[in-house]
């Protein structure tokens, strides 16, 4: 069941939305050529709980970290340990803040160092492909236009998605109704309502979309050890349109 959230809960919302985007922020410059994955953990760590939050993913379903971290082929859910990030790299780094009853989620996708040329068209594809998924929100509009579009622009550019996870309904939950797919038909799907707070993260594969889970149990890697990145937002739906709740005023990272 979907959980319509009132005026006063996204307020609330607003309020660890806008904690999950300033960790990314904080934690950019500390993203260079010889930093451990394990160390990024530990520093985001220290500030979300400075601000009086918790680290949504610590302990959850037994993940051990505060966040996740992947790296290259990775697509989500990489555990942070003692690797050390090297120059060309690409990571991904997953955020979520649990303030005031409210959950927050965002993740971006980083260059380490100088980014190669097939990594910054992937990156780059990926992150305009949640921005065209965004601007498909509206009231009236239906799930499956949002994971058309991105499906359509992604594989337009010759990447693919991948399908096993999707984006999700958020608030007093960590993960709650609908299920928000990167792929799909337009006109199909659940309808978009006035009230709806959900993340949208497509996870874009330089080569196919398969995938495997590794021994820890979390990690998702590329089945043919292609690059993966992703991007993720909260947004809610207004009376005419979305919010993107993880975006900052005058501080836009993506």
């Amino acid at each position: 069941m979907i959980h319509f959230k009132t005026d006063e809960e996204i307020n609330t919302m607003k309020e660890t939305c806008r904690l999950a985007a300033e960790v990314l922020l904080m934690i950019e410059p500390y993203i260079k050529p010889g930093v451990t994955t394990e160390r990024l953990d530990q520093i985001c760590h220290d500030y979300i709980v400075s601000h009086g939050a918790v680290p949504s993913p610590l302990n959850y379903r037994g993940f051990p970290k505060s966040i996740c971290s992947s790296v290259n082929e990775e697509i989500c859910h990489g555990i942070p340990s003692d690797r050390k990030l090297r120059n060309g790299d690409i990571v991904n780094l997953d955020i979520t803040t649990y303030l005031k009853g409210f959950h927050g989620d965002t993740s971006r996708t980083f260059f380490v160092g100088s980014p190669r040329k097939k990594s910054e068209k992937l990156v780059e594809v990926c992150r305009q492909a949640l921005q065209k998924g965004i601007e498909c929100v509206k009231p009236g509009a239906r799930l499956g236009d949002v994971g058309a579009t991105i499906q359509q622009f992604a594989e337009g550019h010759g990447y693919s998605v991948v399908r096993e996870f999707c984006g999700h309904g958020i608030g007093n939950n960590f993960h709650e109704e609908p299920q928000v797919l990167h792929y799909g038909n337009f006109g199909e799907g659940v309808e978009i309502k006035k009230g709806m707070v959900f993340t949208i993260e497509p996870m874009i594969n330089e080569g196919q979309p398969d995938l495997k889970i590794l021994p820890d149990k979390w990690t998702a890697v590329t089945e043919d050890s292609s690059l993966s990145a992703q991007f993720e937002h909260t947004v809610c739906v207004t009376d005419s349109g979305v919010e993107v709740m993880t975006r900052l005023e005058g501080r836009t990272l993506f």
